[in-house]
Formats: C-alpha cells, sequence, structure tokens
C-alpha cells in the first residue's frame, strides 16, 4: 500500500511538474488567426503574460469566453469591441487565493464585488483560514443564485468541519468523530471542492492535533491536484512559534504528499522579527526534499484579526463566546487569565499597535488605538481590552509586522499575491485597506516605486503561480485556449487609495477587467453584466 501510494504520487508529481513546463514558460502564438469575427480586440498593448517571462507587444483576441489569438493581428480584423491598449498592460486576471469574500457574494447586494474587480481580480478561493460551513452545496447555491462578478473557488474548512462535529470542544476527537470529520471532506470534495483549508490558529481548530488534520488531508490527497492552504497554528511564539507552526504543514505535506501551503505568511510581532530569513530557510530545504510547499501574503505591515483570537488564549474560548465570557466576569479566573492576555497582547506590539475596527457599544472607538481608548476610559489597556470582550468583542487592525520581513517573503518564487479581503456593506464597519487595494499595491508600492520585484515577478505571482499550485485549469495566462480572464492596466495612473482610517476607496488603474470573456470593467466603470462562474472539481 505504501509503495502504490509513493507511486501514485511520484506519477502525480511528474505530472505537476510537466504542467508547470507548459504553463509557465512562453511559447510561440498561432500562426493563423481569423481575420474578424472576434467579439474582443484587444490591439496594441504590452502583452505581461503570466508566465514570469519577458513582456512582449502583441493584440490579443477573444471569441466567446475564450482568448483565441496573441500575436500581431491583421490591421483590417474587426470585431464587436476594439480596446485600443496602447501604453497599457495587458495581463492575465489576479486570482486571490486567500479571500473572506463569500459572505458577501452569497448576497445580491454585493455579489458584483467591485473592490475585488477594481484591484484586477477575477477569481477568487473562498473558506480560508478553516473556516466556512461543512456543508458546501448551499453556499455553492447561493453564489450561482445570486451571479457573482468574479469566479469563486471553494474550498472546504477545517474548522468547520470539526464546529459540525465536535461544537467548540476543547480536545481531541473520538474515533467515530474523526470519521465523521473525515466523511464531511471527503463529500466535499466530492461536491467540487479544490482542497483542503485549515486554521488551527483559531477556535475550534485550535485544540486540534497534527495527527486530527493529517487524517483530513489524507481524504483531500485522495482526489488528483488537491491541496492544503493553512493559516498557521502561530504566526508569532504563541504555542509553538511561527517556525513551528510552518513545520506542522511540512510534516502534513511529508506525510500525506499533499502541496501544503503557509497563507497570508508573516512575522507577527517584535519578538519574530527577522525570523523571515529562518522561515525562508526551512521552506527552500522542504522544497529541496521534493515536498511541494508555497506560501502566500498580502502586501501590508498590518494583519486583521479580532480582540478574541488576538488576546484570549484558547482554553479561556472553549465552548463557546458565552462561557469566554463567564470566565471574564469572574475575578479569581481573570487573575489567571491576565498574565496570558498581557503575554499576547504584547506579542502584538503592544496597545498602541491595536486599532478598533467596529464597536457598536461605543462607536466613537472605531479608528482609535487601545491604548487612546484606555486612556478615556482612564484605565489599563488590557482591562478596557477585556471590558470590550465581555460586550461582544471588536475587530481590530494589528500594526505588528516588520517591512524587511515582508519583502524578504515577497521576494521567494514560491510567493503568491493574496488579499485576506472582506467584502462587506461600505461603511459597515472599519474594512482592512487589502480588501480594496491588496494587488495594486504590490504593483505599485514594490515594483513602480521601489523595484522590489519585477513586474513580470509580481503579475505571474498574481495569476500563472496561483494557477499552477492550486490546478485552476486554463487560466493565469495570457494564451490562446485558455480563459479571458483578462486586464488592461494603465501602470501611469495604478494605485492603492485605501487607507487605515479610510480603506473604502476603490483602487485605480484597470482600465479594462474582463473575466469569461465579457467586460466586466470598461474605461475604469463598473459594468452592470456579470460574468463569473463558480468554479467546481471535476
Amino acid at each position: 500500500m505504501a509503495t502504490n501510494k509513493l507511486l501514485k504520487y511520484a506519477a502525480g508529481k511528474a505530472i505537476r511538474r510537466l504542467s508547470v513546463a507548459l504553463l509557465c514558460i512562453g511559447f510561440a502564438c498561432p500562426a493563423g488567426a481569423q481575420a474578424n469575427d472576434f467579439d474582443i480586440l484587444i490591439k496594441g498593448g504590452v502583452v505581461v503574460d503570466g508566465s514570469g517571462g519577458p513582456r512582449f507587444d502583441a493584440d490579443v483576441a477573444i471569441r466567446g469566453d475564450r482568448i483565441v489569438f496573441v500575436g500581431n493581428v491583421p490591421s483590417d480584423a474587426t470585431a464587436d469591441k476594439i480596446i485600443n491598449a496602447t501604453g497599457r498592460v495587458v495581463a492575465p486576471g489576479f486570482i486571490d487565493p486567500h479571500s473572506h469574500a463569500a459572505p458577501g457574494i452569497e448576497t445580491a447586494e454585493l455579489a458584483a464585488a467591485g473592490p475585488i474587480l477594481y484591484q484586477g481580480i477575477t477569481t477568487v478561493m473562498i473558506n480560508p483560514d478553516g473556516g466556512g460551513p461543512a456543508d458546501l452545496k448551499p453556499q455553492i447555491d447561493n453564489i450561482k443564485r445570486n451571479e457573482p462578478g468574479v469566479n469563486v473557488v471553494p474550498l472546504i474548512g477545517h474548522n468547520g468541519v470539526r464546529r459540525a462535529v465536535m461544537q467548540i470542544e476543547d480536545r481531541s476527537p473520538t474515533d467515530a468523530e474523526q470519521a465523521a470529520m473525515e466523511r464531511l471532506v471527503r463529500e466535499a470534495m466530492e461536491t467540487g471542492a479544490f482542497g483542503l483549508s485549515t486554521g488551527p490558529f483559531y477556535v475550534p481548530g485550535k485544540y486540534s492535533t497534527t495527527e486530527e488534520i493529517i487524517g483530513l488531508a489524507r481524504v483531500a490527497a485522495d482526489f488528483p491536484n488537491s491541496f492544503h492552504i493553512s493559516h498557521i497554528r502561530d504566526e508569532s511564539s504563541y504555542d509553538v512559534g511561527v517556525i513551528g507552526a510552518i513545520e506542522e504543514v511540512i510534516r502534513i505535506t511529508r506525510e500525506t504528499r499533499l502541496p501544503g501551503v503557509v497563507t497570508h505568511m508573516k512575522m507577527l510581532g517584535p519578538h519574530v522579527w527577522g525570523k523571515s530569513k529562518e522561515a525562508i530557510r526551512v521552506i527552500d530545504a522542504a522544497r529541496a526534499e521534493g515536498l511541494e510547499i508555497w506560501a502566500d501574503q498580502y502586501p501590508y505591515s498590518a494583519s486583521g484579526s479580532g480582540l478574541q483570537p488576538a488576546l484570549v488564549p484558547g482554553w479561556a474560548q472553549a465552548g463557546g463566546e458565552e462561557e469566554m465570557i463567564a470566565r471574564l466576569e469572574n475575578p479569581e479566573q481573570v487573575k489567571e487569565l491576565r498574565p496570558e492576555m498581557a503575554e499576547n497582547l504584547e506579542r502584538r506590539a503592544g496597545p498602541n499597535a491595536v486599532m478598533i475596527r467596529d464597536y457598536p457599544p461605543e462607536p466613537e472607538y472605531v479608528g482609535k488605538r487601545l491604548d487612546d481608548i484606555a486612556g478615556l476610559r482612564e484605565e489599563e489597556p488590557l482591562d478596557t481590552a477585556i471590558e470590550m470582550l465581555k460586550n461582544g468583542g471588536a475587530p481590530i487592525i494589528s500594526f505588528n509586522m516588520d517591512e524587511h520581513d515582508l519583502e524578504a517573503i515577497m521576494r521567494q518564487p514560491w510567493t503568491m499575491t493574496s488579499s485576506d479581503g472582506s467584502l462587506i456593506t461600505p461603511g459597515e464597519r472599519l474594512n482592512h485597506p487589502r480588501a480594496y487595494g491588496a494587488f495594486p499595491r504590490k504593483i505599485k508600492r514594490y515594483v513602480l516605486d521601489s523595484g522590489i520585484l519585477t513586474l513580470e515577478q509580481a503579475i505571474h505571482s498574481s495569476s500563472c503561480l496561483t494557477a499552477k499550485v492550486f490546478s485552476i485549469e486554463d487560466r493565469g495566462l495570457i494564451r490562446a485556449g485558455y480563459f479571458a480572464d483578462v486586464l488592461v492596466i494603465n501602470l501611469d495612473t495604478l494605485k492603492d487609495h485605501a487607507t487605515y482610517q479610510k480603506p473604502e476607496i476603490l483602487s485605480e488603474g484597470m482600465d479594462y477587467v474582463i473575466v469569461n470573456g465579457r467586460t466586466a470593467i470598461g474605461a475604469g466603470k463598473l459594468a452592470p453584466d456579470r460574468s463569473g462562474r463558480v468554479l467546481l472539481r471535476e
């Protein structure tokens, strides 16, 4: 049995490597093309095709939902729509491997996904961090019913599955419960999930052992081209440390031969600043061993979370919010809690690094730092946090990363671009600017302004690399035969306008965004039609 699995893995790996070679190297365009009868013809642009190879001048012709020609189209060619791309970059639509957009896309109000499209994102992968429902069918039906503006790739989340079987229990599963979780993962994969998402940083996944996750990963590994993407157990030094948490993902891959992805990879907090060098070395060593280990990253030095997962130790979250609040209202238990919470706050770079995004009991706290709020209340910041937790908690932005670590991770050839962005009603709460600006920011800040990356590298890490890692077929490249997810980018105007205080400002510079051959953004304006699809495993 072990030999058969190794043979199966070796064969699958060879196929994957061949697919990568075919996907991400340039080749000549077809010699012939129709001189007319195109639906969309993009003329005169500079193509950065997503492969990572050098840019080149070419026209791009679209018929139906596919790119049908890349090259020099005859001057008398006709099309229903001709886009003059002179002085513009033509690139594949971006693919976001870590998006919290699903709840929004499931609603009629937000299904158009405007903030996502204005970043040039044409495909989002949902249910990250182990989140989402245990039964994907209702979610998929809701998304289809509301006709999304972007393509949607569902994952099956460990936390959703564990909650369905075990609720919020701080213990290992029984054999029957483990089998039930594995059954739910199998059903989700058969429904069309692309892979397994875990988030052992969060409750209830926090209570899992590595062996529990390996059991679920083995189920996902039964499906070709699957993967495991994880909000790792520790991005700082809570329990196992960031290096140990990365090594846990590597162990899961080693034991299951399932490709592993460290999602929104970061060094969170002063305790681990500078450890990117060691983390990169660990991943490079695993890859040299022959393991498929990848990462994704959003281009910001502040994370987004909530007071509860950021500050409250796992044991105090067991049983759910009501039981946690009861512990916080018990003076004896608060004495036990305070040292751990104080340590967790320090790992977040202290109370000045924590900004409140929403707090209905006191709306004036929104946009303020925890130490400023504590000053207004004339109390210690930790006491303020405890009171806020007793009143329902608060989402936060945490300024806890070092730019040198961010840049070091970004430079790695195995790092993809992500947003970690939510899609919410404007004004509902203070969003993170990554929801409106992540992908344009990477190009503007780290290509055009600082030269940390080349344009080819930035676009590759936002398109072809992601399609390759997650086996999203026929997307991520400007190539004949591929789905027509295409961007026409004006580098002169490209900019992310969203800030931490004003996060809901649309990005600029995407003159045209085409999704499955139809215009989603035209001349910078959101089109009324929606042409996104739910992409399911076949």
